[in-house]
């Protein structure tokens, strides 16, 4: 209860400067460090989701950053709280989401005699988060908090941690609220735009590379408009395909893990490219084997919100320091040349993506992912939403799935398993109105499946299309190629997903061969209960159209 006498506790100083930035969710496992902070949330307008693994409650809150664009919230108590919820402050700093986790802390009198589940946070998560923190008085809450939540927004976004000490929450202070924030965006200079102009004037095979954070739907649209204008083929970076609508005639497809062989040929042949928003990391450069380093070997443009990353591993031609919403924008006042060179190539690239994915490639086995992904495709709404997580099993998702809209996949780039189930949980929350299907490995899966109880108790109607094959694919790919035959550790013994999905109160469907999914899937979307459609499918199909056996017989062979 509040007090009248105009003091608040830090707990209700907290959460009032939440209401206050705007926050309107946020996750937790709970934890007798914040209990102050608990009690202040049972009267505020946030609505609190309660996980069973804090790890889940930080993935939630990184999937909140991601689609918004705006902190992601958790709250975990000290200690193993804190260190299980680091899985989800990993993704965001590799992902450039910004979200906040809040850790309980022990009280300041027991600071620094290793107390009970005492961490120092700075020194912990001090390599993986933008800034991490720990508040000694109530009274600097306000001027903390504000600071969180412009250093997860500003420049490359990314996760804060901050500290909260037990005692610290309940001190009594008389303090005024910070001021809302909003997230600053940065501008290309008038110089960077007209050298961009040349550059594109005097190019003969340009193509433009997007990805990252700091997008938004009118972004998008301004990149989509841009491109028409100067008919520039345009490809998204690792599972960043709703930047761009699939159908767009100038969409040259998915730059992630084994693209198009004609896409890849496209980007090495290119003259100029123009990446925006994405740091072109191991996965869409291709382990690092795409440009040239330092220095490209052809014209590279990069614009990213964080001049840091300019220059660090790719010396550009030229370099921008613009946030994508911003830059996009700056794009409408180009004009493209009288006589576009490269005329007709945005055309080619978009029939190549076509053919790239249009039919499921033949694999072994009653059941073909690549089949179920495109009746997917086929029969959900343009605003469908897919999570997953790590695995083999998201190639055919990035292949066959065409995403319309902005915010219709959210998957890691930071390649971590488990996150599928939290991500759908987080999207379902946030948009309850919309068709939300999980897409999981087995053992991707079984990484968060406990909070699949989550979903029931918050009444969370997601579906998790959960592909049951036996092994860890993705290990167990490298490892037939590495050391063919000598199988170890990557073998699986799976529960029936069916009977786990009915014992935690959801909806569970067995589908043995592809003509059973629709029905399945029409059975789960109309019990309205969270749902598993378990396939259980062959272990032999890797990727489309690579087998486990023609791995290993490769490798045997020496090939």
């Amino acid at each position: 209860m509040r007090s009248n006498d105009g003091t608040r506790t830090g707990g209700e100083i907290l959460i009032d400067q939440l209401v206050l930035h705007g926050v309107k969710h946020a996750f937790c496992v709970p934890g007798e460090s914040y209990l102050a902070a608990l009690d202040a949330l049972h009267d505020a307008p946030i609505k609190l989701t309660i996980c069973r693994h804090e790890s889940t409650a930080a993935m939630m809150a990184e999937a909140v950053g991601k689609a918004t664009g705006r902190p992601g919230i958790c709250f975990v108590t000290r200690g193993p709280g804190a260190t299980n919820g680091s899985a989800g402050v990993h993704i965001a700093r590799q992902d450039s989401s910004p979200m906040i986790m809040f850790v309980g802390q022990v009280g300041r009198d027991m600071r620094e005699r290793e107390a009970f589940q005492e961490l120092d946070y700075r020194q912990v998560f001090g390599g993986i988060a933008k800034w991490a923190t720990e508040i000694d008085d109530a009274a600097r809450i306000p001027e903390i908090v504000s600071r969180a939540f412009f250093t997860a927004c500003n420049g490359r976004p990314g996760p804060v941690v901050v500290a909260l000490p037990e005692d610290m929450l309940t001190d009594r202070a008389v303090v005024p609220n910070a001021t809302a924030f909003e997230a600053v965006e940065t501008w290309p200079g008038l110089n960077d735009m007209s050298r961009l102009q040349k550059m594109l004037w005097a190019a003969k095979k340009p193509i433009a590379l997007i990805g990252g954070s700091r997008w938004s739907e009118a972004a998008s649209a301004a990149m989509m408009r841009f491109a028409e204008r100067f008919a520039l083929p345009v490809a998204t970076t690792f599972r960043c395909q709703p930047l761009f609508d699939a159908m767009h005639p100038c969409y040259a497809g998915d730059f992630g893990i084994g693209p198009n062989p004609k896409l890849l040929a496209r980007v090495k042949e290119a003259d100029l490219v123009l990446l925006i928003g994405d740091r072109m990391s191991e996965m869409s450069s291709q382990s690092y084997t795409l440009f040239d380093i330092p220095v490209p070997q052809m014209k590279l443009v990069h614009v990213f919100p964080g001049s840091e990353e300019l220059g660090r591993v790719y010396h550009p031609a030229l370099a921008i320091n613009a946030s994508p919403t911003a830059f996009c924008a700056a794009l409408e006042g180009l004009q493209p040349p009288n006589e576009i060179a490269w005329k007709g190539a945005a055309d080619t690239a978009h029939a190549d993506f076509l053919a790239w994915g249009e039919k499921a490639t033949s694999q072994p086995g009653t059941i073909n992912l690549g089949e179920v992904m495109v009746w997917l495709r086929d029969n959900l709404g343009p605003d469908a939403v897919i999570t997953n997580g790590a695995g083999n099993f998201a190639t055919w998702i990035n292949r066959f799935y065409r995403f319309r809209r902005n915010n219709t996949l959210i998957a890691p780039t930071s390649g971590s398993m488990g996150y599928g189930l939290p991500a759908s949980l987080a999207m379902k929350t946030l948009y309850p109105e919309r068709t939300v299907v999980c897409v999981a490995g087995d053992g991707d899966f079984m990484m968060t499946g406990q909070d699949f109880m989550t979903a029931v108790q918050f009444g969370l109607g997601i579906i998790v299309v959960l592909w049951d094959n036996g092994t860890y694919g993705t290990i167990r790919m490298h490892q037939e190629r590495e050391y063919p035959g000598r199988v170890v550790g990557t073998d699986l013994k799976n529960p029936d997903f069916v009977a786990y999905a009915k014992a935690f109160g959801g909806f569970g469907v067995r589908v043995d061969k592809t003509a059973d999914f629709p029905a399945a899937f029409a059975a789960a979307q109309k019990s309205g209960l969270p749902s598993i459609i378990h396939l259980k499918v062959d272990a032999e199909p890797l990727t489309p159209g690579l087998s486990m056996s023609a791995i290993r017989e490769k490798a045997l062979s020496g090939k």
